[in-house]
């Protein structure tokens, strides 16, 4: 599992960024594996759960003896190398740390070099099995979650991953010197035991279904990572101080020859602890994974079709439709393919700082969304290649019907109805559309009237309020090609008297005003989930509004949206948590904190297909290179 914080765009920003059972202690852990295995698990039954995995409402896809997932080729071959472009927006890195708040670490380092102790299937949600533990048990009274260890798991080192390496990263996470998402995320777990060397048990304040895949997610190191004494000063570095220092994971892949600035190759660990475990078995295949790093779009993709790597995943509508062809796709070595996936859409949207007027009305930020012409753009500039995105949840079972809100669902919201927009009670926000009879011109008038209702008007040549300011908004990038998406919206804004002026800024500064919630609007990629939870106390919670650098960039701060994330986190069933959930998004869509922007059904790469050989079908919840990272393999041919 991951802490869900928003990716940051790229050009047309992207769209949308986690074996045998081992041995059970005693008849009574076998007997509830196999109850896990096959059947539900009473919500407040009398039994602890020791299992081969957890899953979020008790069923497992995969039973205790599977050999392997099934969409992965358990014989697929070790070696070659799969060459990747990074999927950041930074141009370099400067750390191998990717924890701690300063600098940038390299592309995907902390997924091939850590280890966790619960390892998540791609064709199931909600669900992960033993990687660094054996078994997992869950207490009667869901007051905690206890983990035994592998014998064999070893870090890079040789050493031995025990118990008290569990509680050290635990401690490390949640410390000073870390992002304070951490913090947000694992705010309901009270502390860590180490039972004995191999045994860990972690203890939670209240009941709550998801902390045993929280906790089970959490990138395990080294207490020996960072550990030396400093000659200079004779004290141990803080682990702000852990910089340059060789990353001691378990995972499946080290650190090997790096060129900074050009690119990093992680050189795949042939004694690799877990390679023959069922969660492992047919996959990491490539013996070396290179991400280089170019400064733009365009170099990115001249690269590949120069041969430079191997394989893209593609964000821009215009890159796709227009620019991806050349000699080698000709050839049929590089290949163009889309690939479906029922991964949730994520609410990639233009953000809006309700901490800065004349955002904090929400009149006038429903007249902004109602500039934006989505259908247009749509057309015009993806080439009819994206969706709309719709509330914090499509594409999972946690979206808001259409119609009003029903039941227990409604019984949540009542409790706050003096506190919320009134238009929760009614049918789920849409966001406006433009290809109905009456189009853009409609919606900028109700656009104006709901500015007019604010306090606007216009007088000497601008929109103005009481005190004569003008109308001006600030949006800011760290990409000048980001204009070319805003520019349609700027212009239907200027059409009703506002200002929306782009800010390009470099990247280094882009993530200060970010962390500091210096801007009026951003646009934001925010990953998806299928299972919710206490990370969306980072993204909406009112304590996260005040906090520097947490995930909160709307500023919101309600006690209605508060209430309904913590019943979210505290459900006891499968009923009540939906109805948390949707409760939840209609508050989120009916305040107009997000304007929602677009999604795609589909990962759009290109790929050399001399070079590489993949399984027939991708898993429904895999990413993009995500899928290629852990299952695909090199060609025969192109194998040293």
């Amino acid at each position: 599992m991951h802490i869900a914080r928003p990716s940051l765009p790229v050009a047309d920003p992207p769209v949308g960024a986690k074996r045998p059972g081992g041995e059970h202690r005693g008849w009574l852990a076998r007997w509830c594996a196999a109850v896990a295995a096959g059947a539900w698990l009473a919500a407040a039954g009398p039994l602890a759960w020791a299992a081969h995995g957890y899953a979020l409402w008790g069923q497992l896809r995969y039973p205790p003896d599977f050999r392997h997932f099934a969409y992965v080729n358990p014989d697929a071959p070790k070696g070659g190398e799969l060459r990747l472009v990074s999927n950041l927006r930074t141009s370099t890195f400067d750390k191998y740390n990717p924890f701690t708040l300063r600098g940038s670490a390299p592309a995907y380092l902390a997924d091939l070099m850590f280890d966790t102790l619960l390892a998540g299937a791609a064709d199931e949600v909600g669900a992960a099995y033993g990687l660094l533990a054996e078994d997992v048990q869950v207490a009667p009274d869901r007051l905690s979650a206890t983990f035994r260890l592998r014998r064999e798991a070893r870090f890079h080192d040789g050493r031995p991953v025990l118990a008290e390496d569990v509680r050290h990263s635990y401690e490390t996470l949640i410390g000073p010197h870390t992002s304070p998402a951490y913090k947000t995320l694992l705010a309901d777990v009270a502390g860590v035991d180490v039972l004995d060397e191999r045994t860990v048990r972690f203890r939670f304040r209240q009941p709550n279904r998801e902390l045993p895949l929280v906790v089970g997610g959490l990138p395990i190191f080294s207490r020996e990572w960072g550990n030396a004494i400093d000659p200079k000063t004779g004290q141990r570095k803080t682990f702000d101080q852990v910089v340059m220092d060789i990353p001691i994971g378990s995972g499946p892949y080290r650190i090997g020859p790096v060129k900074f600035g050009r690119d990093i190759t992680y050189v795949r660990d042939p004694n690799y602890w877990a390679r023959d475990l069922p969660v492992r078995r047919g996959t990491f295949n490539f013996d070396r994974i290179t991400v280089k790093i170019y400064r733009d779009n365009t170099a990115r993709l001249e690269a590949l079709k120069a041969g430079e790597f191997d394989l893209m995943r593609f964000f821009s509508a215009g890159d796709w439709a227009r620019r991806v062809k050349g000699k080698r796709f000709d050839s049929g070595e590089l290949v163009k393919a889309e690939f479906r996936h029922r991964l949730p859409t994520g609410f990639q949207s233009y953000v809006l700082n309700t901490r800065r007027p004349p955002l904090d009305d929400i009149r006038v930020r429903q007249a902004l969304a109602l500039a934006l012409d989505f259908e247009w753009m749509n057309q015009r500039l993806f080439y009819g290649s994206y969706e709309r995105v719709r509330g914090l949840f499509g594409n999972t079972a946690c979206a808001a019907d259409a119609g009003p809100p029903q039941g227990t669902e409604r019984a949540l919201l009542e409790r706050w109805r003096a506190q919320v927009p009134e238009a929760v009670f009614g049918p789920m926000a849409e966001p406006p559309r433009t290809d109905g009879p009456r189009g853009l011109r409609e919606n900028l008038k109700r656009a104006q009237a709901l500015l007019r209702e604010a306090g606007w008007t216009y007088r000497d040549g601008a929109l103005r309020n009481a005190q004569g300011q003008p109308l001006v908004l600030e949006y800011l990038d760290s990409n000048e090609v980001g204009a070319r998406v805003v520019t349609p919206w700027a212009r239907n804004l200027a059409r009703i008297g506002v200002e929306l002026r782009f800010r390009a800024v470099d990247f280094a500064l882009y993530q200060q005003r970010l962390r500091s919630f210096d801007f009026d609007i951003v646009s934001l990629a925010f990953q998806g989930t299928h299972s919710p939870g206490a990370e969306y106390a980072d993204l909406f919670g009112s304590v996260a509004a005040r906090t520097e650098d947490s995930g909160n960039f709307t500023g919101i701060a309600s006690p209605a949206v508060d209430d309904l994330i913590e019943r979210m986190v505290r459900a006891q069933d499968e009923p009540s948590y939906r109805a948390a959930c949707r409760a939840l998004e209609r508050v989120i869509a009916h305040s107009h904190v997000l304007i929602p922007q677009w999604s795609a059904p589909t990962h759009r790469m290109a790929y050399n297909a001399w070079r590489l050989a993949r399984p027939a079908q991708m898993p429904p919840y895999a990413s993009g290179e995500g899928w290629a990272i852990e299952t695909w393999w090199a060609q025969p041919a192109a194998r040293p």
